[in-house]
Parts: structure tokens; sequence; C-alpha cells
């Protein structure tokens, strides 16, 4: 992926992750779009950074997703960079939770990032090059069972990645995942961006930009501290059940 002179569509953009390659890919001088449901975020990111664009969208709804797609080519019509960020994840007790959270998740973290993809890939066909990025999780590989909707559209969504990579291994158009460990941000609540746990987030872009720089072959971009769940299973099955055990008892004692 080439990191500067693109224009870059960045869902989630608002808050977290999304914001803060937002504003990293922003510094470099990409012509940075953001978006999201939350327009007050949207707009506090905006003003914060001048010349950054935001357009809203609830990534849960089919109808929003292809209006947005509209609008996006009519005022962008050379993007050529979509970074699909955007998710929730919620806490599910499934021995007495109801599936709202469940089919929530399933609609916004991989139903999404799939509509929007089947939507903006004919306009990412027309440029000379482009780059689609998803955004997964370590929690693909190695599940936190607290959040079991939320895992398993992270492995879907790695699972579609790559399909959609050597579906489009002929066309201009290239395909990266951005597999996040455990960050701090407030993706479940203020506890997370403190938790001492969780990786600084301005660490985790600094090394997710310097990948992207320097490893400009790579497909998947993986921070080290996000490696040992990303290979759990390279073991064999003995060792990853050891690792899935003693993460989940290690994620449950710290929460």
């Amino acid at each position: 992926m080439k990191i500067t002179n693109n224009i870059i569509l960045i869902t989630g953009g608002g808050s977290g992750i999304g914001r803060a390659l937002a504003e990293a890919f922003h510094g470099l001088g990409n012509q940075v779009v953001i978006s999201g449901r939350g327009q007050k975020a949207l707009d506090e990111t905006t003003a914060a950074n001048p010349g950054m664009k935001a357009l809203s969208i609830d990534m849960a709804d089919s109808a929003s997703i292809a209006k947005f797609a509209e609008r996006l080519e009519a005022e962008f019509p050379a993007l050529n960079v979509v970074i699909n960020n955007a998710g929730i994840m919620r806490p599910e007790n499934l021995l007495s939770d109801g599936v709202a959270d469940a089919e929530a998740t399933i609609t916004t973290n991989l139903l999404g990032p799939i509509r929007l993809t089947h939507a903006l890939l004919p306009l990412l066909r027309k440029q000379p090059r482009a780059t689609l990025m998803t955004v997964s999780s370590g929690l693909a590989f190695v599940p936190l069972a607290m959040t079991p909707t939320y895992c398993a559209t992270k492995a879907a969504i790695h699972s579609y990645t790559q399909s959609l990579r050597y579906q489009l291994k002929a066309t201009s158009v290239e395909v990266l995942e951005l597999i996040p460990p455990y960050v701090q941000t407030t993706l479940m609540g203020e506890g997370q961006a403190n938790d001492p746990h969780a990786m600084p987030l301005a660490e985790f872009i600094t090394e997710v930009m310097s990948i992207l720089q320097t490893q400009p072959e790579a497909t998947e971009i993986c921070v080290q501290r996000v490696e040992p769940l990303r290979d759990a299973a390279s073991g064999g099955r003995e060792q990853y059940e050891q690792t899935f055990q003693s993460f989940n008892a290690a994620m449950a004692a710290n929460h």
C-alpha cells in the first residue's frame, strides 16, 4: 500500500483506532474521509484536523450504506483506499442474555463491511491502484469467551478477506487485513482505554504505520503484540487449547 497521495475512507473514524489511523494518514498529506454514526465524534475529529472530511453512515443499515456509497462516489470519484474499521463489541452471557446484542454485532461487524465493500468495489476498480483494508482482531484466532459474537464476526472477516484477496488478485485492488491486539480504546468503555494490560493506542498506530511503510508486500498487518494470538494454532491443538484457556482466564481476571 502506498501511504501518500491517496483519498482514503475510514469507517468508524471518529474514535479509537479509526480516528488514530485517520490522523496518521491525514498527517502524511492524504485526503482522509471519515464516517460513522456519531456526528459529534465526527465533528470533533474534523475540527481537530483541518481538511479532513466526514460523512455520516449507519453500518447496520443497508439503505444507509447504499446512499453513502452514491454520495461518496459523487464527491470523491478518485477514492482509492477504503479501510473497513467500524465495529461494536459487547459482552454476552450465553446462559441468560437474549440475541439482540449478537444480531446487532453481526449486522454491524460483518454485514456492514461486506455491504460497503460490494458497494464501493466498482469505484475502487476504476482506479489505477487501490487498496481495500479490513480490520479484524487477534480475537479472530483466539476468541475471548466473554464476547463470543464479536470474536465470531472477526473470524468471519478474516475468512472473507482471504477470499476477497484471492478473487481480486488479477485486479488493481490489493486487499490487506489489519489485525489489532487488545488496544487502549473505548471499544468496551473507559476501562479498556485505561487498562494497563492493553497496548497504548499511539504505540499501536506507530507500529502499524511503520509496517505499511517498510513492508509493502505484507498482506496481514500484525504488530508484534498480536503475533501470539495470530499464530496460536501453529503449535498444534494441545498448545492452542492451553493458549485459549490461559488467555481467557487472564482476561476474566483483568475484568
